[in-house]
């Protein structure tokens, strides 16, 4: 049952969604069914724990055969991963919901990946490694006792070394930490690892490079001695809508102006998005990001193989924040509770998980004609949908924004902390250290990257679908342009997946159509959307890098496959200290061809990051975005029917261009069905608020 707060605290009882829809994220009362089957599994012990607990999503041709009534409402299963402790076995099941049937089992042998890290084994790995008599006198060499430190455990990556083969193992950085509220990463202890069996609970290697100092510097943003006098002169923006907010919320089903949706939670990959359709029209069947990578660029003893995949590795779905209004939200906000598995398989719920808002957005269109004295404008506004979740050292929020005019943003937004080191200072030569910026005295941020792979199910105008890429093209001067002005486009279909590795260029500005197949205007054209991507360096390691082989989803901006259910994550199931190969290079391996088919898009955008001292001792937010359009989606502008701004100032045909806009941009926000609440909003995602659970 889903509790729903209105602005003045009131509750009310929410009718939940009848008939029950296929893609509707698992409930307390499923989770706590699944938990019941896996007890009583003969494998279940007292150290088993639950990495992963989802929805096993029916094939889209069984959800869309059922809504159109010609098949019946396909099974609700689960995926559950199971870890145990302290033998390590680790399995992947698919259960039925309804009879507690085990529909599949693998057992994984290691070779090929590990199940995700548990918080349970973060836990473990400064117990493990504090009793470890050579990392007590590596820290001793340093002046250092183990309390004196904090441990960061970290995923391993995977390095063909033969004494971690098939084993689970994590590595770990000490911070000096001089008080419970100091914050720790100020002060690396550089120069020293261990890698650690967490299974075994022991340490099997440590790197020990002496050398360094511990930077002494303060990273205490919160101090309000390090924050100085509190800036003065802001004066308060109310954002208000005194009717409410425009859209609807039923169950996980939300209506906003010509848009309506589906949405969702996942601890794997967070908010997603569901059956995109505008105007009653198809566009996006499913939309989440399936993975990212935070390569670093340091090549030091102790750091070469720092690489992150939070989504995979971590899955960061798990790490949401519960966000405040007034804090994380500021406005008319509908919050969304996420419901999800703790290690034990109980039922946790991630109050106010996701936020939904609507924003104010500028100028949708407008003009004051010269001829006729017309002179009107419309305001563009657009409902985002997003979530906070803190990976670490990181925090990170993820935005979908839809607009009036049928287009879709998303926009990754980045703030937390630096992972730091110490700085070894200038080169030989006195040039400085290549691979890290000193932002502090003493102390030094790695060069790295952040990259996301958004996995985009496209269904423009139905399932028949070719992707084109579009590239402008300068003409020279001939018979057919003597005077050398004439431009062109190119138009080339990706045939077929191994054609599909495609890299952004933004030189010949080039976007990527979704086109129909089937669809057409009017005047002939295919019904289509277009991705417009933000051109950033794809992945900067070597390509014979571990990193490379394990993230090639970020080797290029844009892959493209054929739709398979199986195929859900562009790094592959089992990213933790899998060898490489795994996702795209599998998923194109087939060379399944393209035009005319049900497609799959996964691309690449993120951040090529050198810190900067205005990054320490918190990061200002960073962006990175791409947008889906529509080209030739409509047979004309579809906002015509936007009305006029409310104001008597702009009243259609009044000089309303004689009269100032006020352009609200508050980029922010997240949100599964949840929670409602007014005046507050940096935008993120979740459940829905008049709150939905």
């Amino acid at each position: 049952m889903t509790t729903m707060i209105d602005v003045d605290g009131s509750s009310a009882t929410a009718t939940p969604p009848s008939p029950q829809h296929p893609l509707s994220s698992l409930t307390a009362a499923e989770i706590e069914s699944v938990r019941a089957v896996v007890q009583a599994l003969p494998e279940t012990t007292e150290w088993t724990r639950f990495a992963y607990v989802g929805l096993e999503e029916p094939p889209k041709g069984e959800v869309l055969g059922w809504e159109r009534g010609e098949l019946p409402l396909p099974e609700r299963k689960a995926r559950v991963q199971l870890l145990d402790l302290r033998s390590a076995r680790s399995t992947d099941l698919v259960l039925s919901i309804g009879s507690g049937a085990v529909l599949r089992e693998t057992v994984l042998d290691g070779t090929a990946g590990q199940l995700p890290i548990l918080d349970a084994e973060f836990e473990e790995v400064g117990v493990i490694a504090n009793a470890d008599e050579r990392w007590v006198a590596a820290l001793a060499a340093r002046g250092l006792t183990v309390d004196d430190v904090v441990l960061v455990p970290l995923s391993a990556g995977h390095y063909g070394y033969p004494a971690e083969e098939k084993r689970r193992i994590l590595r770990t950085f000490a911070f000096q930490q001089f008080s419970p509220t100091d914050h720790p990463w100020a002060h690396p202890v550089d120069g020293l690892t261990a890698y650690i069996d967490v299974a075994d609970r022991a340490v099997i290697e440590i790197i020990d490079t002496p050398g360094f100092e511990i930077p002494q510097t303060s990273g205490n943003f919160d101090d309000p001695e390090l924050q100085g006098s509190p800036l003065t002169g802001l004066m308060p923006i109310q954002i208000t809508q005194p009717e409410g907010s425009s859209f609807t919320v039923d169950g996980e089903e939300v209506s906003w102006g010509e848009w309506k949706l589906r949405i969702s939670f996942d601890a794997r990959e967070g908010l997603i998005l569901r059956q995109l359709s505008f105007a009653g029209r198809p566009v996006l069947y499913r939309g989440s990001i399936s993975e990212m990578i935070v390569p670093y660029a340091d090549p030091a003893p102790n750091r070469f193989w720092q690489n992150y995949f939070d989504t995979g590795e971590y899955l960061f779905g798990r790490y949401t924040n519960e966000l405040e209004l007034g804090c994380d939200c500021v406005g008319d906000i509908t919050y969304l509770d996420a419901v999800l598995a703790d290690e034990l398989g109980a039922p946790r719920v991630v109050r106010n998980g996701v936020c939904m808002h609507e924003e104010d957005f500028g100028t949708l269109w407008k003009h004051s004609d010269l001829f006729t004295g017309s002179s009107e404008v419309r305001r563009q506004r657009r409902l985002v949908i997003s979530f906070f979740t803190t990976v670490g050292n990181y925090d990170y929020g993820f935005f979908w924004y839809l607009y009036l005019d049928g287009t879709i943003e998303c926009e990754a937004k980045l703030t937390g902390i630096l992972f730091t080191s110490a700085y070894p200072g200038a080169e030989e030569d006195g040039s400085p250290y290549p691979f890290a910026s000193e932002v502090a005295p003493g102390l030094g941020a790695p060069y790295h990257q952040h990259l996301f792979s958004a996995r985009l199910d496209m269904t423009v105008d139905g399932v028949a679908n070719v992707v084109n890429e579009i590239d402008a093209v300068r003409l020279p001067i001939s018979e057919t342009n003597p005077y050398g002005n004439a431009f062109t486009k190119s138009v080339t279909p990706i045939a077929s997946e191994k054609q599909s590795g495609r890299v952004a260029d933004g030189a010949v500005n080039r976007v990527w159509q979704i086109a129909s197949t089937e669809k057409a205007t009017s005047l002939g054209q295919p019904t289509s959307y277009v991705l417009f991507p933000t051109e950033t360096p794809t992945l900067m390691a070597d390509p014979d890098a571990s990193v490379s082989a394990r993230a090639a989803f970020a080797t290029k901006n844009l892959f493209v496959t054929k739709y398979d259910p199986a195929e859900r994550y562009a790094a592959g199931d089992f990213v933790n200290q899998h060898p490489g190969g795994g996702g795209i290079p599998q998923f194109i391996e087939g060379d399944e061809p393209l035009i005319g088919e049900d497609v799959v898009l996964w691309h690449t955008f993120g951040l090529t990051h050198f810190p900067r001292n205005e990054d320490w001792p918190v990061m200002p937010m960073d962006y990175a975005k791409f947008t889906l359009k529509p080209y030739n989606f409509f047979e004309r502008n579809p906002t015509l029917n936007v009305p006029a701004p409310a104001s008597a100032h702009c009243a259609p045909g009044h000089g309303a261009h004689h009269h100032a806009e006020q352009d609200v941009h508050d980029h922010s926000g997240p949100a599964v069905p949840g929670h409602h609440g007014a005046h507050g909003h940096e935008a993120h995602g979740g459940h829905a608020a008049r709150s939905h659970g």
